[in-house]
């Protein structure tokens, strides 16, 4: 039975209760955020570049070379193999050797701009142009907890950080694995994730990717909350499709790509790079191999799916060339993140990069001018979509509490920074230069006091206070205070309102599909 039946059999059950409007279902299923926030930034600032057009296009040809020379191969994918070898390439065994400008030629049915849509429609997210989208982290099996222990994680952490990025005005996206909740067997526990996102936010999310039959599941859940029609013909899941670098796509990753695409899912294909053990130690390299993988990637979507939204992602670091360990915040990965941003635009498609990363174990200076290097360069690099924003400690073995709550207070300011120079007449401020003329100050004045609360960014978590005044108030770190207030947001947490109906059939769905497999924790 392939991926799709499978997904038609979950749904088997549902149909019966009879279709609903699409108005009705998603007016029912909508509800408003606790606070005040953009669905996404739309940048109006510039972006950087680090390449000019030889630049690229020499990279462009040394892909181009990697891929009719070399090849990519597509292991264990019987399928794959087939649809490439009917699109005109030449296949060898598992791998595939790709003609000059086939795989290009495919992408151009791929948008340059999508909409993910969110169960709240005021919430959902433009992929692609000027917009960037934070999401929180993605993928640690441990956490950092708000008692200074760091222990696996388990489901209602997972329900933690649901809520925290449901709550935080400066995160657009729910995200997928939050944490890795290893209280629940490998194989049920993404019905537990995905139904957190659905019923402890109202932001968009992602789906599984870690088998097919996973991928099918999240697609059919999403059928439950938004209608078969509506999910077939619009994109509410985005799926981490990770190339298995160097330039292998393995029988996982291209299962789940195959159902994502075959019903109109995002698929983020991202190359995951470690320069010096899974790409060449240089910047050119990285960024050449890159191309490659991900034109090969997202050109099978479109044979899939002609039309299908899919991403140019990567995920880029560099490693310690004496112990082997990844090292973050460093010059090499900001690069190899500028020239990826580049090409991606050339080739038309979102792109996808960045994060709060870093590799200290607790949120200390190293965990903040690593991460700091990382998000600065992932707004100016011109990133639609930005997975890891916040909450990233241990270099992705561990998702922190505090660190989440210092990250989110850092993408505010990175919101801000993105709205560029206000020209307007107000931005200009004329009138108060020449009311307070020379030798006054500005405190007073009109212009002030109409907009000082606006004025700068003002941090949640930063102290600005005196020396006496910090110490008089118990001479807080920052991390002290992230703490006080992730417990404060936890606790005034209010869940958005969900069609009960809605909440019922997919608790049925998952009771049912529970048990009809055995625990499975390998």
């Amino acid at each position: 039975m392939d991926a799709n039946n499978q997904t038609d059999e979950g749904q088997g059950g549902r149909r019966g209760r009879g279709e609903r409007g699409s108005a009705a279902r998603r007016a029912a299923r909508g509800g408003s955020g606790p606070s005040p926030s953009m669905p996404f930034i739309m940048r109006r600032i510039g972006v950087y570049e680090v390449l000019d057009e030889e630049g690229l296009s020499l990279i462009e040809a040394n892909a181009d070379t990697i891929m009719e020379e070399i090849g990519i191969e597509f292991r264990d994918d019987a399928e794959a193999l087939a649809l490439w070898r009917a699109a005109g390439a030449d296949v060898r065994g598992q791998r595939v050797h790709f003609p000059k400008g086939l795989c290009r030629q495919l992408l151009k049915t791929a948008p340059s701009v999508f909409t993910q849509h969110a169960r709240n429609p005021a919430r959902s997210v433009q992929i692609g142009g000027k917009a960037t989208v934070f999401a929180p982290v993605y993928g640690p099996p441990f956490v950092r907890d708000l008692d200074g222990n760091r222990r696996y994680a388990t489901i209602e952490d997972f329900r933690n950080f649901v809520k925290l990025s449901y709550m935080a005005p400066s995160m657009h996206h729910s995200g997928g694995t939050v944490c890795e909740p290893v209280d629940i067997a490998v194989n049920k526990r993404h019905f537990d994730m995905v139904y957190s996102h659905i019923k402890y936010s109202d932001k968009p999310f992602m789906g599984s990717v870690t088998a097919p039959e996973r991928a099918a599941d999240s697609v059919a859940m999403c059928k439950i909350l938004f209608g078969d029609d509506f999910v077939e013909n619009n994109t509410v899941l985005l799926n981490l499709i990770n190339v298995n670098s160097p330039m292998v796509f393995d029988q996982t990753m291209l299962g789940a790509a195959k159902v994502y695409a075959r019903h109109n899912q995002a698929c983020v294909l991202s190359p995951f790079i470690l320069s010096g053990a899974m790409s060449p130690v240089t910047v050119a390299g990285t960024l050449t191999q890159i191309l490659a993988e991900v034109l090969a990637g997202a050109a099978f979507t479109q044979l899939i799916r002609p039309g299908a939204p899919v991403l140019f992602g990567t995920f880029a670091a560099s490693i310690s060339m004496q112990s082997g360990a990844p090292t973050f915040g460093t010059p090499e990965p900001s690069l190899v993140s500028y020239g990826a941003a580049q090409l991606a635009r050339r080739m038309g498609l979102p792109f996808r990069t960045g994060g709060a990363l870093c590799g200290s174990k607790v949120p200390d200076a190293q965990a903040a001018f690593e991460s700091a290097n990382t998000l600065n360069t992932t707004l100016l690099a011109g990133t639609n979509f930005v997975l890891h924003a916040a909450g990233w400690l241990e270099g992705g073995l561990v998702s922190s509490y505090e660190k989440f709550m210092i990250d989110q207070d850092q993408l505010g300011m990175l919101q801000k920074m993105a709205e560029g120079v206000d020209l307007s007449t107000g931005g200009q401020a004329l009138e108060a230069i020449r009311e307070v003329g020379p030798g006054a100050h500005y405190l007073g004045c009109a212009h002030t006091q109409a907009n000082f609360q606006t004025a700068f960014y003002r941090s949640a978590l930063s102290d600005n206070n005196s020396f006496e005044q910090w110490e008089i108030e118990g001479a807080k770190r920052i991390e002290d205070r992230a703490n006080t207030m992730c417990r404060a947001w936890l606790e005034a947490y209010e869940a958005p309102p969900l069609d009960p109906a809605i909440d019922e059939a997919l608790l049925a769905f998952i009771a049912k599909r529970k048990e009809s497999m055995p625990d499975a924790f390998t």
